[in-house]
């Protein structure tokens, strides 16, 4: 089983905005995380989601996804997202992201679990330093899909 921990952040909403994400396997450990120069909090919560989905090589894997954000784990655990695809997404926000989350999603055995941010869980807590360190950098992306 693959462990993900997730976190976005925004410094405004929007603003500058960062993702940080924690892959760990058995002895395996990988910290990821990017900044964007406009983004907004939930974009971050869900790209992290997706790089960290994308960072795994082999199909097939068992995921399981700590997240803080009601927004994505909400949407996948309770089916909104599927809802929304069959719709095309209309009137959605951050359509984009959806659509490349959906097909990384289906390539696992994903799993959802919410926490409480900022509640002292040590990979969470990871997660925002990276996220606001990443956000807070001098080489900040474009977030295409944003902007």
């Amino acid at each position: 089983m693959i462990e993900i921990f997730t976190d976005g952040s925004s410094l405004g909403n929007p603003g500058p905005g960062g993702y940080g994400a924690i892959l760990r396997s058995g002895k395996h450990y990988k910290e990821l995380s990017a900044g964007f120069q406009r983004t907004t909090n939930n974009r971050m919560e869900l790209l992290a989601v997706i790089v960290a989905l994308e960072a795994i090589r082999e199909p097939g894997q068992m995921v399981h996804i700590t997240s803080d954000s009601k927004y994505v784990v909400d949407a996948v655990s309770k089916g909104w997202v599927f809802g929304w695809e069959k719709k095309s997404f209309a009137k959605r926000l951050n359509p984009d992201l959806w659509k490349r989350f959906l097909k990384v999603y289906r390539k696992h055995q994903v799993q959802f679990h919410w926490i409480k941010g900022h509640s002292g869980h040590a990979e969470n807590e990871r997660c925002d330093q990276l996220a606001v360190l990443a956000a807070q950098g001098s080489d900040l992306s474009a977030d295409a899909g944003y902007q």
